[in-house]
Formats: C-alpha cells, sequence, structure tokens
C-alpha cells in the first residue's frame, strides 16, 4: 500500500504539473496566429509586437513542458510496468502520433520564432498556423489514451492477455471524441480567459496601452467563445460517463442509492457511512434529465457496486463541484465582457471588469486541475477500466518515496524558473509611450 501511494502521489503532482503547460501549447498558439494575422490584415505594429511576445511565451513554455512530459514518459514505465506490458501495442499508435505531432510543433515553432524578416509574412503565419494545429492535435491524441482507460477497446481479453488488438479502434475509443472535445474546449476557456485577466490588470494601470488593450481583445474573444461552449461539452461528456462507467457518475453527483427521477446536487459533502450527501441544493429529476435526457430515467447509486469497486466520492464529488462553479463563473465573466463589448462597441475597459478579469483570470487553471482529479480519481480502483486494478499495476521496485522527492525537488524549480522567467516578460511589456514610438517610426 506504502508503495502504491508514494506511485499515484508522483504520477498525480507529474500530471498536475505538466497539464499546465499541456494547455497552454494548445491555446496560447492559437492567439499568436489571431494576433498575426491581424498584423498582415492592418498593419498596426502593436499586433506584431503582441505575436511575438506571446511566442516568446510559448517557447519558454514549450521547452518546460517538452522535459515533464519526457519525465512522464519514463514514469509511466517505472512506476506501472504491468499497466505498459499490457497496453503497449494497443494504445501505442496513440503515443507515436502524439510524438509526431510533437517534433512538428517543435520544428516550426523554430520556424516561426526566427522566421521574422527571413521568410514571408505568409508562410511565416502559415508556421503559426502549423503550431496550433499540431498542438491541439498532440493534446486530442494525448486525451485519447487517457480515455482509452476509462472506455477499454481495440482488443479482446483473454486471460490476462489482450488479443486480436486493433490500435485504430483503441485510438477512437467510445469515450474519444467527448474527452477530446472538452479538453479542447478547456484549454482554450483557461489560457484564454488566464491571458485577458493578466492583460486587463495591466490595462488597468495603463488606459491608453494599446498593446494590452489588443491582447485583451484577443484573449478574451479566445477565451469567452470558449468557456461559453464549455458546458455543452461537458454535458457531452457526462452521457458518455453514465453510459460507460456508472459509478464515476455516480461519485460525482454524491448518487448513493439507484433511482427514478434522481437529482442534481449542488454543492454538498458526501457521507459515505450514511449513505447521504449532505447539504447539498437538489434539483428534482435533474440528474436522470442531463444524463439521459429522460426525467424517469434510472440512474445507478454506489450502492449497486460492491465497496471495492467505488471510487473514493469525497474526492471526486467534491473536484467536481469545484471544477463545475469555475466553469459558471467563468462562462458568466465572459458574457459580462461580450455585453460589455457590444455596449461600447470595442474592447470593454469599465473598471469593475477589469478586476474580476484579474481576480477570476485563474480559475481556468483551477477548473483543468480539478477535471483531471475528477477523470482519475474517479475510474478507481482500475487504471484500466474493469480490466486492470491500479493495485495490480503498480511496480514493485521500493525507494518510490526518495523518487516522490527528487520530482518534487525538481518540478519547484522549474516551476520557479517559469514564473520568474514569465514575469520577466510581463514586466518589460511597452508602454503606450512606447508603442506610440513604435507606431511613429513605421509611419
Amino acid at each position: 500500500m506504502s508503495n502504491l501511494l508514494a506511485a499515484r502521489l508522483q504520477m498525480a503532482m507529474s500530471l498536475g504539473f505538466h497539464i499546465i503547460f499541456a494547455v497552454i501549447g494548445i491555446a496560447l498558439p492559437l492567439m499568436m496566429v489571431i494576433a498575426e494575422a491581424f498584423w498582415i490584415r492592418t498593419g498596426e505594429d502593436v499586433y506584431r509586437v503582441l505575436a511575438r511576445r506571446w511566442a516568446r511565451g510559448a517557447a519558454i513554455l514549450f521547452a518546460v513542458g517538452a522535459v515533464s512530459g519526457t519525465v512522464l514518459s519514463f514514469e509511466l514505465g517505472l512506476l506501472w510496468p504491468r499497466f505498459m506490458e499490457f497496453s503497449g501495442p494497443i494504445i501505442g499508435l496513440g503515443f507515436a502520433l502524439e510524438g509526431f505531432a510533437f517534433f512538428t510543433e517543435a520544428i516550426f515553432l523554430g520556424i516561426y520564432i526566427y522566421g521574422w524578416g527571413r521568410i514571408s509574412p505568409a508562410a511565416h503565419l502559415a508556421a503559426g498556423i502549423v503550431i496550433a494545429v499540431s498542438g491541439a492535435a498532440s493534446g486530442v491524441l494525448v486525451v485519447s489514451v487517457n480515455s482509452w482507460m476509462n472506455t477499454p477497446s481495440g482488443f479482446v481479453l483473454d486471460g490476462n492477455r489482450a488479443t486480436r488488438i486493433d490500435p485504430v479502434a483503441a485510438l477512437l475509443n467510445p469515450a474519444m471524441a467527448a474527452e477530446a472535445l472538452h479538453m479542447t474546449l478547456a484549454a482554450y476557456a483557461a489560457v484564454g480567459l488566464l491571458a485577458a485577466g493578466v492583460h486587463a490588470a495591466l490595462l488597468r494601470k495603463d488606459r491608453t496601452n494599446p498593446f494590452h488593450r489588443r491582447a485583451l481583445a484577443i484573449a478574451l474573444a479566445v477565451g469567452g467563445v470558449a468557456s461559453v461552449a464549455q458546458p455543452f461539452s461537458g454535458d457531452f461528456a457526462a452521457r458518455v460517463v453514465a453510459r460507460t462507467q456508472p459509478a464515476k457518475l455516480a461519485s460525482m453527483e454524491g448518487q448513493f442509492h439507484t433511482q427514478r427521477h434522481a437529482p442534481l446536487r449542488i454543492g454538498g459533502v458526501p457521507d459515505p457511512r450514511s449513505g447521504r450527501t449532505r447539504f447539498a441544493l437538489e434539483i428534482p429529476s435533474g440528474l436522470s434529465i442531463l444524463a439521459y435526457q429522460d426525467a424517469n430515467a434510472e440512474v445507478l447509486g454506489l450502492n449497486e457496486f460492491p465497496p471495492k469497486d467505488r471510487p473514493p466520492v469525497v474526492v471526486v464529488h467534491l473536484a467536481f463541484q469545484v471544477m463545475v462553479a469555475c466553469g459558471m463563473v467563468m462562462m458568466a465573466v465572459s458574457i459580462w465582457a461580450a455585453c460589455a463589448a457590444w455596449r461600447c462597441r470595442g474592447v470593454p475597459d469599465g473598471s469593475r471588469l477589469l478586476v474580476v478579469l484579474a481576480l477570476t483570470g485563474p480559475l481556468g487553471l483551477v477548473a483543468i486541475e480539478a477535471g483531471w482529479t475528477v477523470t482519475e480519481v474517479g475510474r478507481q480502483p482500475w487504471i484500466i477500466h474493469k480490466v486492470m486494478r491500479t493495485t495490480d499495476a503498480v511496480t514493485s521496485v521500493t525507494g518510490l518515496w526518495l523518487s516522490l522527492l527528487v520530482y518534487t525537488i525538481l518540478y519547484l524549480v522549474l516551476g520557479v524558473i517559469v514564473v520568474r522567467l514569465l514575469m520577466a516578460q510581463f514586466q518589460s511589456s511597452p508602454g503606450a509611450n512606447e508603442m506610440a514610438v513604435r507606431s511613429g517610426s513605421k509611419t
């Protein structure tokens, strides 16, 4: 048990650290490309400066993400050898394609950064588009592997062996579309609104700065649209979970007893001993409707499953509530910003809105960490749902607590380096006077 706990803690820490860089690698290139496209279209130098700044940030985060991703690939083999032995031939295609997307992104990121003024604007923009597409593809392919762990397919189980393997069917498993859509939108929403929060705070200090004004507009467009669309993708994902992982759904909603007209719970704390979720606001028939589009639909409760097959309901339910709450706040702020932009026919810059954007900017990353907790902890006690238990997959090698300590120090060091580099980028952001000089020199 001690070995299992150390392995799970190390994996959780590694995934929690890496996922931040993964989602930024998905969303930031899109914002970078939009800025450059506006520069080509309008000729305003502020967009070129913005695209180059975001490209530098993408390069910093890409480099650190490559390190943490490499560590993760080693950890899969070192901590979970039985899992890799069983699943390697099945999910190898997803990892191989992800590696191709990763190296494509790396190559074109180099071209993009060093190609300013050396290749034509059209070719340079095309390189940026390749970065944005390959970054999104890389995320989708990684998520396909995780969704396979939730809904394993593409093989026939013969005892403890996988036979008649179909890697394409494994890649396109039943949960793949829902998880990929939900995660991709989450990346755009989280990173877009995080960038909007940073530039809102800086714009509040320098209201005449066109750099932060243009950056805020692009970040709000990307993050706002994604955050409004996200609840719909979440509904789609929840229906897939209801069909394929009913124990996870029951844990997410704190549903202990099987019932028709199952209520949707907002908040609350599950009590496994009494089989109740206390202090929750219940919407009658809400869960039956959301999961099955039928108020009379029966929703399985946790009591239908043996205790050894139940996820940790308290952790899963609270993480799910945090994710949903963050998502609702992000959607509300995005709608507020859209209404303000429509009223003023421009970039919204009201003091209250800028403060709220700055304060709520990090919520997207909180939602992603909480959502990943729901996905991974909600699958327990299985590492591959109903195929392999986590206890059967962990390594028998000792000394994992020392490994956990070493990797924790590594991630802390990397985190400090990234924060300092990004702070230097923010502190060197061009002021209003500098942008005026740049614009004047172009005329």
